[in-house]
Order: structure tokens, then sequence, then C-alpha cells
């Protein structure tokens, strides 16, 4: 969508505004942030020396250990929620459909799969532990792929969020803006924001007419690095060459609510209300409101606006296409506003446990060679600076002068009393304050029962059942918000590939969505009702099937009567979904499939071919006795009259029963028949309906950049 042309003073108005509410966001918490979560980060990766400290103990020949004990307390935490799996359900709530709200909840699957939301997640999650408590989803949509657009999930870089200074609830809905923050180089900017906008930011910087150096990068370091030096607020002055060495921009991306007037729809049955696209207009509004039987009203809300930029230009300023922010967050810890993660408690002890380890070592290091005691002028053949050189060395023989006192060693230090339980507690202190214990780390002694090691386990993970419920509000926030663009966005008629609940390893199935009927009806209408989001926890996928596939077998052998196709499906066959569903097809638990009623049908008309050769045989037996019966009627009467009449009524019973078999095989016949043309009508729907949605999209112009 275009930008109408914003003046001079209005563009300056709003830069300056930006810039202001920028650092006061940065000043007020997320500097501090950064460097803490830059902190943590590195001692997750094992880098926990101070530079100096480091320096100073290199210079003393002392050693400098780490013993990273976070990383694998962290990744156990880490473990622990990729083994729970999230189902997420809608449930219909006032004038919501059950069966829309089914179709809703394989929506969802699809649109998670795509995203591979399991992996973004996992993400979200680790940042939000390591990068002291905060990690963030971003749900907008894309129309790269899709002329409607398409939901995309991606995860932040949460040194580049800077959330409202003024927020004390983790619910996203409760802020007044969030920010996203980062240095683009000018050829980025002018691939998505045109060349015009890039030159006008190079005259800037190269004029000395920028905000100052947080807004403009000049040299290597910036805002939010670790390593900083005289020139990082301000390197050179306008003239320099330096100065003139434009090397990247801050853009700033800013989410704020502003009233204003907007529309919307509301259900003149169920009193729901929606607002209309933003992108619409008024006579779409109304024929939509109309086609549907809605009330269409206006009224002042408080609607995000959308504003990048950079510096003293403006990149985009427009109505937000979202009811909310784009942002989800995740906080491992949230109090009053203030979110921290799980390794910033562990610094401390993390710190004392290397510090100790590094003085047992140098005790070690030096008890070898202490040092000796020699009178002046004893050695032979051998100076003091020599043995201080090879004293430690193994077989070394020491001459000494006769009548002078032989060298003597020097006593080691020894390591101080209660230095190693000292070490013990630091590394208790980890594991106390993080609650992974040594079960959960699987470093249990063999001493130690099954129960208890059990028991162990189950404390652990009470004490990090925290972030996990975390995770889980994040789940219902980004639920919900996927469940608002779902109702916004998908309002067209499109066919989708969605996954198999019982079975998401086998191929998409194809289902349509927000179908006109030619009677005016609306089949998995998405736009309308209301519906509750449904966030469970669940074990990994792998690990339930498991559980399932022995609970089903030990419930067999108790003698309950589980279903072949029920204990199939929780197996690890490669197949499983085609076996379940073959035996079902034997059993009639399901209709069979087209191939197999076309083989059905082949084998009933082979089997009533034989039943009529075998009734035109009996026939034809039956007509040749009834001849001999007459022409034998003279000769031995008794005998004649038994034997025929016997047969005959014996062939008669036969020719019944054949009969009735023949019929029966007619009537599934015929069945099979109409069972085979109601799929062939469903899947004729399907293709067409594939078909009108793919001519459309290749026929509609993609919409314009805004």
């Amino acid at each position: 969508m275009a930008q109408k042309k914003i003046s001079p003073a209005k563009e300056e108005e709003i830069t300056r505004t930006q810039w202001a509410r920028y650092e006061r966001a940065r000043d007020n918490g997320h500097l501090d942030y950064v460097y803490m979560a830059q902190k943590c980060d590195e001692y997750y990766q094992g880098e926990q020396w101070d530079p100096d400290d480091a320096a100073m103990l290199e210079a003393e020949g002392r050693p400098a250990l780490t013993i990273n004990t976070i990383l694998p307390t962290i990744n156990t935490i880490l473990g622990e929620q990729s083994t729970r799996r999230a189902d997420v359900q809608f449930k219909p709530r006032r004038g919501g459909d059950e069966d829309v709200a089914h179709t809703l909840t394989k929506l969802y699957m699809q649109i998670s799969d795509n995203n591979k939301l399991d992996w973004v997640e996992q993400q979200v999650f680790s940042d939000g532990l390591i990068m002291d408590g905060r990690g963030y989803f971003d749900v907008r949509m894309d129309f790269s792929d899709h002329v409607e657009g398409e939901v995309r999930i991606t995860a932040k870089d949460p040194l580049d969020i800077l959330i409202d200074p003024d927020a004390k609830d983790a619910d996203p809905k409760t802020w007044n803006e969030v920010f996203e923050s980062k240095w683009m180089t000018l050829d980025e900017i002018e691939e998505l924001y045109g060349k015009d906008k890039a030159d006008r930011l190079l005259f800037v910087a190269e004029n000395g007419m920028s905000f100052g150096p947080d807004s403009v990068e000049y040299q290597e370091s910036r805002f939010g690095d670790t390593e900083t030096n005289d020139d990082h607020f301000g390197a050179g002055v306008p003239g320099d060459e330096e100065y003139r060495n434009v090397k990247s921009l801050r853009v700033i991306e800013r989410q704020h609510k502003k009233l204003s007037r907007a529309f919307f729809f509301i259900d003149r049955e169920t009193g729901d209300q929606r607002q209309c696209p933003d992108s619409w207009n008024e006579a779409k509004n109304k024929k939509f409101a109309k086609k549907y039987e809605m009330e269409l009203v206006s009224r002042v809300i408080r609607q995000v606006r959308w504003t990048v930029t950079c510096d003293q230009v403006v990149l985009h300023d427009s109505w937000s296409p979202y009811n909310d922010f784009t942002i989800v967050p995740f906080f491992c810890y949230f109090r009053r506003g203030n979110p921290f993660g799980a390794i910033r408690n562990l610094l401390s002890p993390q710190e004392q446990l290397n510090k100790i380890a590094s003085q047992e070592l140098h005790i070690v290091n030096t008890t070898a060679n202490s040092g000796w005691m020699v009178e002046a002028g004893s050695l032979v053949g051998m100076t003091a600076d020599d043995l201080e050189e090879h004293g430690a060395e193994t077989g070394l023989v020491l001459e000494y002068a006769r009548g002078t006192n032989p060298p003597s060693k020097i006593q080691p230090n020894q390591i101080p009393t209660g230095l190693d339980r000292i070490a013990q507690k630091a590394a208790l202190n980890i594991k106390t304050i993080s609650g992974v214990n040594d079960s959960m780390l699987g470093t249990d002694s063999a001493e130690v029962s099954g129960v208890a090691i059990a028991a162990k386990q189950n404390r652990g993970a009470i004490m990090i059942q925290v972030p996990l419920d975390n995770l889980r509000k994040s789940r219902q926030y980004l639920a919900e918000k996927i469940l608002n663009l779902i109702q916004t966005f998908y309002t067209e008629q499109r066919v989708i590939q969605v996954t198999d609940e019982t079975d998401p390893l086998q191929p998409r199935i194809p289902m349509v969505v927000n179908q006109e009927t030619p009677e005016g009806d609306i089949i998995n209408n998405l736009t309308i009702g209301e519906y509750d989001v449904i966030v469970a926890t669940a074990p990994a996928r792998d690990s339930f099937d498991e559980t399932q596939f022995a609970e089903a077998l030990s419930l067999r052998n108790a003698g309950v009567a589980i279903p072949d196709d029920a204990v199939i499906q929780y197996s690890h066959l490669a197949k499983k979904a085609e076996l379940a569903k073959r035996i079902r097809v034997m059993t009639g638990q399901e209709p069979p499939t087209e191939e197999q009623v076309e083989a059905m049908q082949i084998n009933q008309q082979i089997q009533m071919q034989q039943l009529q050769l075998e009734l035109a045989k009996l026939d034809a037996e039956v007509r040749k006795l009834q001849s001999e019966a007459a022409l034998n009627m003279s000769k031995a009467q008794d005998q004649a009259e038994v034997a025929p009449q016997v047969r005959m009524a014996e062939l008669q019973a036969k020719i019944e029963m054949n009969e009735k078999q023949l019929e029966l095989r007619r009537e599934l016949s015929a069945a099979s028949n109409q069972a085979r043309q109601g799929q062939s009508e469903t899947s004729a729907a399907v293709k067409m309906a594939t078909t009108a949605m793919q001519a459309a999209k290749n026929t509609t112009p993609p919409p314009q950049e805004r």
C-alpha cells in the first residue's frame, strides 16, 4: 500500500518523537539488560573469566580454570522442555461452531508444521533461559508464497527488542509500545525502502546532522558490544575521512498504540464483533457485512501505529494491519516488570568454583618444585639458578662441598584445610539454585535405588516448573494471536493442506475453508464466532507413542478388547497408518478406497458369473432327472419314484441357496458403486476448488509493498 507523502515538518516531528521514545526505553533498563544478557551468554559458552583477571593470572604463571557447570544445568532444562510437546485446541465459545473449532485446530497444526514451530519455540525458550530471561516470537502475515498471505512465525534476537519501560505485566496487550532496533547498511536500507531514502540518510550522516553516535556507526564498535573505547559515543568530527565512512545506521521499528476510529463487524445473532481489516475500504466492508448479514459500526479505539525511522528519515508510517503487536514474549522469570533468566543467580557460585579450582591446581603445580635452601658456595658444578631450573627433575644428583650444609628442599604449601569443601559447596549451590539435581543430570551413584532417583527427579522438575509454566503462558498468547490472524486474513475460499492429528508423519489432506455453496451457505467459515484456546502439555510424540503402545498391549493381554488398528497406530511400523486403515476396511470400520472398491467390484462380478454358471448346470441336471423319471416310470416304480425325487429336492435347495447368494452379491455391488460415486464426487469437488484457487493465485496481482 502506497504511503501518503509526509511534509518536512511532520517528518521531523515523527523522527524526533521516535528517537526520544527509543532513548527512554534504552536508558531505562535496556542497556543494563544488554550487559547482563551478554554476560550470561558468555558464561553459558564457557567464557567465564574477566579479561583483566585472566591476564594477571597468566602474567604470574597461575592457571585460570573454567569448570563450566552452567552448560549441563541449562541443557537439562532445555531437554525437559523438548520432551513436553504442546497440544493446542480451539473450543467454541459464543457463536462458535464445533466443526469450525475442529477445522481451526487442524489449521493451527498446519501453520505450526509450516513454520517448524517446535524449533522456533526451542530457540525462544533457550533465549529466555540464557539471555537473562527474555525471548521473543514474532507473528505476522507473509505474502511471498500465497496471494492472501500465510502466518509466519520467527524468533527475534532479544538484544534487538526493547519493551515498554512502563510495562508491569507479561501480557503484551497491556503494553503501550515495543521497539525492534537493529543496525542496517545503506545497501540493505535501499533494498527495503528505496534509493531516495538511502541517499538522504547518507547525506545526513556525512554532514554531521545525525542524532548521535548511537544512530550512525562509523567504527566497528556499536551499542550493545561488551568492548568499548573512548570513541564509542562519538568518533571524529564532521569532515574527517573516517567520519564520512558510514558502515551502518540504526533502524528503529516502533509499534505503539494511538487513538483512532475503526470499523467493526457485529453478528446480529451472537453479538460477536470483530474489527474490519485496515486494508479494506468502506465499500468492501459494506459488501462483506451485507453478504454475511452483519452490522457495520465505527468506534474510537486504541489502534496500533507502525512507525519505522532511521535517524531523521521516516522509512514507514501507517496504521498496523494487525490488531495488536506482532511480538509475543517469553519471560523465564517475571517479577513486577523485571524479567530475569536462569543463569543470573548462578554467576557467583560458578565464579567461586572456577577460582577455587584454579587455586588448587596452582598449589599442585608448585608442589613439584617448591624451592631449595642452599648454603652460599656449597654447590659443586652447579649454580643456584641451575638448581632452580632442574630441581624437580627425576634422578637429580646434587654435589655439595665438604664441610658445608647439604641443600634441603623447601616444604611445599599444603592445600588449605576446607578448600575442597568450599568447592563442593559452590557446586551444590549451583544445583540448589537451579533446581537441577544429580538425578536429573544422570550422575547419581549406583547405590541409589530407582525409586529414590525417580523421587529426586520429580522434586527437580517442580523446581524448574516456573519457566515451563511461563512458556505455557507464551504458548497461550501465541495461539490467540494466530487465531486472530486466521479470522482476520483467512476470509476468502482457499484450499489448505491439513495434518492428520493421529499420525503427523502421513501426507497432508486437502481441505477447503470458507467455501460458498450454491445455496449461499459457507462451509468451514473461519471468520465468525469466538473460540477459547486450550493449551495442554503432552510428552514428546515418540515417548508418548511408546507408552500408549505398551499400555495397549498390556490391556489386550488382560482381556480388554483393544482393536487391532489402535494397537498398530501406536507402533513404530514404517507404514502403520496404511496398515491400520486396511484393517479397518477389512473389519467394516472404514469405507474402502477407490482402488479397493474397484478390486471388490471385479471380484464380485467374477463370483456372480461363477454362481450363474453353477445355476445353469443345476437347472440342466434337474431337467435331465425329470426326463429320466418319466421314461422309467414303468420300471421298478417304488425305487424309481424315490431316487429322482430325493435328488431333485437336493438340487432345488441348492438352486435356492445360490440364487440368494447371487442376489446378495448384486446388492453389495450396488452399494459399492454408490460409495464409489460419493468418493468420486468429493474428490472432484476438492480438485475443482484447488484448481479455482490456483487460477485465482495466477491471475490476481500481488499486493504492493507498504
